[in-house]
């Protein structure tokens, strides 16, 4: 018997990355899967996936590295702020490095040809390979019979004639394979990544110019409450459920400003530092407290707030809808 072939696939735990594993686990090839975390996407859904189909995964932590790609993506954007030949080829590029760490021959992902119009057609399939690094070592078994043979193929460590010729949008070849490797727990074709979402795009364009090298606090404060910008450098959180107001609570830090309005359910709000917000602007944040909460229109409330050593409040009303609006990111 010859030697057992690994491989590396990068792993998002989506149907197309599960069925691509399906395919090599057929050929007995052993699958080492490496699932990304940044605060635009995590790998809560590769290691349940993982779990199901029985595979080892790897989770690398590539903030730092992703934020260096979205201020300068080669390739340029999506239709929003998703860099995805640039980050697919990164994906490649570090699991490629470990290749020989784990003695694999190979790596692999779940790529469709035609499924999405920026990152999978192709010339970006091209690039991105070359981009990486490890453009001859790099299968896509759901559409290689569409594709130009690779040397794996070609060294007969993947049985080419038993690989996938699926293109285009339509999940019905998908959902078929599906069936066939007995695959019922799978997750619906929504994307996962925040970056392809526009109003999540929006806030990160906006907090790029004021803050070209943002904290990881920075870019997770993006994804909780509404955010309302008052000039340049100050901009207002607001919680909008329960668990918004927790979560900033648990991302609030000394120096930010952190209001509630007294007496009333209402939100929390957050005017995160620095710079120290003046004193104007504290007080549109408490108007915006105001406004959000269970207060009775037209009367006014008091406003607690603090920075962890400042602590004081102020009585106001709400802010009106028009105001808060035109300035909503």
């Amino acid at each position: 018997m010859g030697e057992k072939i690994r491989a590396i696939g990068l792993f998002s735990g989506g149907l197309d990355s599960m069925l691509a594993v399906k395919l090599l686990q057929e050929q007995d090839i052993e699958v080492i899967g490496y699932a990304f975390a940044t605060p635009f996407f995590g790998p809560e859904q590769a290691l349940a996936s993982s779990r199901e189909l029985g595979i080892r995964i790897e989770v690398w932590e590539i903030t730092d590295r992703y934020m260096d790609l979205i201020k300068a993506p080669r390739y340029g954007f999506g239709k929003n702020m998703n860099p995805c030949i640039d980050c697919h080829a990164l994906m490649f590029r570090l699991a490629g490095r470990k290749l020989a760490a784990h003695g694999a021959r190979f790596l692999f992902s779940g790529e469709v040809l035609g499924e999405r119009p920026f990152s999978q057609t192709r010339g970006a399939l091209r690039a991105v390979g070359h981009l990486s690094g490890f453009e001859d070592l790099i299968v896509r078994p759901l559409s290689a019979k569409l594709l130009e043979e690779t040397p794996p193929e070609k060294e007969g460590w993947i049985d080419r004639s038993r690989l996938e010729d699926i293109q285009g949008r339509s999940r019905k070849r998908q959902i078929a394979l599906a069936a066939r490797f007995g695959l019922t727990d799978y997750p619906g074709p929504a994307g996962g990544c925040l970056l392809t979402e526009p109003h999540f795009s929006k806030r990160l364009r906006d907090l790029l110019r004021e803050r070209p090298d943002p904290r990881r606090r920075d870019l997770e404060l993006l994804k909780v409450g509404r955010h309302i910008r008052w000039g340049k450098d100050c901009k207002i959180i607001v919680g909008r459920r329960e668990g918004e107001n927790n979560r900033l609570e648990e991302l609030w830090e000394r120096g930010d400003f952190r209001l509630w309005v007294e007496g009333f359910p209402g939100p929390t709000v957050l005017v995160p530092a620095p710079p120290r917000p003046s004193e104007e602007a504290l007080r549109f944040a408490a108007r915006i407290a105001v406004r959000y909460s269970d207060v009775p229109p037209g009367d006014a409330a008091r406003v607690s707030f603090t920075d962890g050593d400042r602590h004081d409040s102020l009585q106001t009303t709400a802010c009106p809808n028009e105001e808060i609006q035109s300035r909503m990111i």
